[in-house]
């Protein structure tokens, strides 16, 4: 029986989901030396939640980042991410490297576009046989429609508009509609987006990747610091190239990584690590297929989960709103309308966080002991067990009778 398989035919509640995900995480930390490590994980498919790397991320990170006490000059980062902004990830590093010296970065799932920024910033880089970074072009937006699009892409295709004017005389009546939605400022935007994504690359590469390089391989002469340069360069160059990757979403691979000859840890070679890392992401990914969370930073001992406030069928979970954190002591029921898949009708339902709390008119009570709500219409029985994990996540407590 797979990993996944093995937890799926087991009933945890959400207590026990979060203490067997950190026990593999301590795990992983006791293989790897009894190095702190941080977990910065987002579920990358939670709609309606903003899953980059954003603003608001900086301080849950440090503060977590704070807790990593161990006297270890090492720490582990394990980074599940789908991207986002490189003026932030420029934040995050520095905060880790102001506190330790050296770093490894963990990618056991996908660490795409800002995320293999992050990555770059590593002593050293692990990754699985199913482990991707991502190109890092820069994804900027038109104005005028939201639009997406790829800054390096941009830029290349101005390029082929002015060799083909220079080659021909002439310029295609079919640009110019093109060009004329594009302004001075946005072209230099885009060219300033993707030197800064270069720029943190190639210097993370060199001050920390490769500051453990220090001879060839094969003829064993000493590196200098203009050839660690001129490999970071290249390496910086080629995630940043559009057109060699057709797709910003593509998944880049060790063998690619290798071809770039960037070094990568294959911890799929290490059993014990390997099955280590495999069932903390398979529980990391449970808790969030479980529940409305959707960003996790935690470490062996603490945790900060940001949550979406909704149930399974996307109605809303009625709680108390605490000014702040331990007033969630004081919460003694949680509410919420479930609307039957098959005939539509509604169901008010309440769920207790404490024994005997009194049943509110028009509710019917959370059924504990089996998670399956009966629709008192058409008679259809749903599974409700994303709604428990999702209240007891957000409230830290049980759902009783």
């Amino acid at each position: 029986m797979g990993v996944y398989s093995e937890y799926l035919s087991k009933s945890m509640d959400y207590n026990t989901l979060n203490s067997e995900r950190k026990r593999w995480l301590k795990r992983i930390a006791e293989l790897r030396g009894n190095r702190n490590i941080l977990t910065y994980a987002s579920d990358i498919n939670k709609g309606g939640a903003n899953t980059s790397i954003e603003y608001a991320d900086i301080i849950p990170f440090v503060d977590q980042l704070s807790n990593c006490n161990n006297t270890s000059n090492s720490i582990d980062i394990i980074l599940e991410t789908p991207g986002g902004q490189a003026e932030i990830v420029e934040e995050l590093v520095k905060a880790v490297r102001a506190k330790y010296d050296n770093v490894g970065i963990i990618i056991p799932g996908m660490a795409k576009s800002a995320g293999t920024i992050f990555a770059m910033a590593g002593d050293e880089i692990l990754m699985g046989k199913t482990s991707a970074l991502g190109p890092i072009d820069a994804q900027m937006i038109y104005p005028s429609t939201g639009k997406r699009f790829s800054a390096d892409a941009l830029l290349e295709g101005l390029e082929k508009i002015k060799k083909e004017v220079l080659d021909t005389g002439k310029l295609n009546p079919a640009y110019i509609p093109i060009l004329q939605n594009i302004s001075p400022g946005e072209i230099q935007h885009c060219e300033n987006a993707q030197a800064f994504s270069r720029t943190l690359v190639r210097e993370w590469l060199r001050d920390y990747k490769f500051s453990h390089w220090e001879t060839h391989k094969s003829s064993g002469k000493p590196v200098s610091l203009e050839e660690k340069e001129l490999r970071a360069n290249e390496i910086a160059k080629a995630l940043c190239k559009h057109s060699d990757w057709f797709t910003h979403a593509r998944s880049i691979k060790i063998d690619d990584l290798k071809k770039l000859r960037l070094e990568i840890v294959d911890y799929s070679e290490m059993n014990e690590l390997n099955d280590a890392i495999n069932r903390y992401f398979t529980l990391l990914l449970i808790t969030f297929v479980s529940t409305n969370i959707y960003k996790i930073f935690e470490t062996p001992e603490s945790q900060i989960f940001n949550h979406v406030m909704s149930t399974g069928n996307k109605q809303p979970i009625q709680l108390p709103k605490p000014t702040i954190p331990s007033q969630l002591n004081s919460i003694k029921t949680a509410e919420f309308s479930y609307i039957c898949p098959r005939c539509k009708s509604e169901m008010k339902i309440q769920a207790n966080l404490e024994k005997h709390s009194d049943l509110k008119t028009d509710f019917i009570p959370f059924p504990v002991d089996d998670n399956i709500i009966q629709c008192l219409n058409c008679g259809l029985q749903s599974n409700i067990t994303p709604i428990r994990l999702q209240i007891e996540a957000i409230t830290n407590k049980k759902v009783v009778k």
